[in-house]
């Protein structure tokens, strides 16, 4: 139907994601194009599907709700409306209302979601989405409010999260990434580095050879290596030493003014 919603379901939590698909079964007038599991997830989804609305979830390990938003501005994708999903009910409560479509609180509420559902219709009808209004929630709220980025780990049959900051380097080997702290290294959900990347700061998180993407404040030492080359000695408990590529040295020389 030409006035059929089509709407897309972003949370890292399946039992969440299945709640909400079907709560929004229950309107005729809406059409689930698509789930995403995680933040990378729901930016190819929303250039690949362009919904009207996405339901999307504000904690989230890796990429949060605020950092997918971030993205789709920073690579000036055209803004779907948002209805946030949020567990939070003791603040921002009134930053949602002005600057998304609309927010839910879990446990969702059909009743609640079929008013989320007539506040995008209203905004649909009414104008386009309005980026500014994102935009000033992202500088209002962004660093405040916004969990720290999580990293998950597989370590010892446990799964463990950790701040980003926390990471000291990952690496890849054989197609498995293994995130190191200083005390704890397990394995991440992440399949490429590059994916690992981009849910990362990139002033502080450094790809300096195809198999290592380092943080740069628990670098230790800058080690001369063969002709003209560099290792990095990493402040982890084993002191790793971490190639530097040829391609990556003249960063390096030009960061430390070597």
């Amino acid at each position: 139907m030409a006035d059929t919603i089509s709407a897309l379901i972003v949370d890292d939590e399946k039992p969440a994601r299945d709640e909400l698909a079907f709560l929004l079964k229950g309107f005729p007038d809406v059409s689930v194009v698509g789930q995403a599991r995680n933040g990378l997830e729901a930016l190819a989804l929303i250039k690949e599907k362009n919904p009207d609305v996405v339901f999307l979830d504000v904690q989230m390990p890796g990429l949060d709700g605020f950092g997918v938003l971030r993205k789709l501005v920073e690579k000036k994708v055209p803004l779907p409306h948002v209805v946030f999903a949020t567990a939070f009910d003791h603040y921002a409560l009134k930053a949602f209302e002005v600057s998304a479509v609309d927010y839910l609180l879990k446990p969702f509420d059909k009743s609640r979601v079929g008013r989320a559902l007539a506040r995008t219709r209203q905004f649909i009808e009414s104008h386009a989405v309005d980026a500014g209004r994102l935009e000033s929630l992202l500088q209002s709220l962004g660093v405040r409010t916004a969990p720290p980025t999580k990293l998950l780990l597989k370590t010892s049959q446990r799964l463990l999260l950790i701040d980003a900051d926390e990471m000291v380097f990952a690496t890849i080997e054989d197609g498995l990434i293994t995130i190191h702290t200083r005390e704890l290294e397990g394995a991440s959900n992440y399949r490429t580095l590059e994916d690992l990347q981009e849910t990362l700061d990139p002033k502080r998180f450094w790809r300096v050879h195809r198999s290592y993407l380092v943080n740069m404040n628990h670098i230790k030492e800058v080690v001369p290596w063969f002709k003209s080359s560099y290792q990095l000695r990493m402040d982890d408990r084993r002191g790793s030493n971490l190639p530097v590529s040829r391609a990556q040295t003249r960063r390096l020389r030009e960061f430390l003014n070597l």
